[in-house]
């Protein structure tokens, strides 16, 4: 019998704002079976759509994509903040309620062509995945599907996605 992945994410009312809850997938990854289950559908989902390279923003896409990545004995590259990769980096910005923020993606991590998966834990309200997306797209490489643990429905963050494929393992 699987798990239900649910009741490994642990939930906190009214952040950002009020009438929204936030989740946070710690507990997740202290339960060993729980995060197995949730990788191995990633996975599943990677071979199914022909992933050649995994991206994910920030730590949180590290901690989905490096295992699915390793598990698929393919690459993983990381979108990251100013500063946090060395060598020549393409970037993109976005918005965010607060300002403007930038991510960083190495300007060969994806070959011309390459089918590329995105992950990351949380889909809330996509800027930061519509900007790796854009870095990826802009240095050459085809966005085949998007996967994350956790999908805040109420924050519509599919609409930053519309015409991409998305696994949302979890929705609240």
């Amino acid at each position: 019998m699987a798990l239900n992945l649910k009741d490994y994410v642990a939930s906190y009312p009214d952040f950002p704002e009020p009438g929204v809850f936030f989740r946070d997938i710690s507990p997740l990854l202290e339960n060993g079976e729980a995060y197995k289950q949730a990788t191995n559908e990633i996975v599943d989902y990677a071979k199914k759509i022909g992933a050649e390279v995994i991206v994910g923003p920030e730590a949180r896409g590290f901690i989905v994509g490096c295992p699915v990545a390793y598990e698929l004995g393919i690459g993983f590259a990381p979108a990251r903040k100013k500063g946090k990769l060395p060598g020549k980096t393409a970037k993109e910005t976005y918005g965010l309620e607060y300002g403007q923020s930038a991510l960083y993606l190495h300007e060969d991590a994806i070959k011309q062509g390459q089918k590329v998966l995105v992950t990351d834990d949380l889909l809330a309200t996509g800027g930061t995945l519509a900007a790796t997306i854009k870095l990826i797209e802009d240095l050459g490489g085809v966005v085949v599907g998007t996967a994350f643990l956790v999908e805040l429905t109420k924050l519509h963050g599919r609409d930053k996605l519309k015409g991409y494929d998305i696994l949302s393992l979890m929705k609240y």
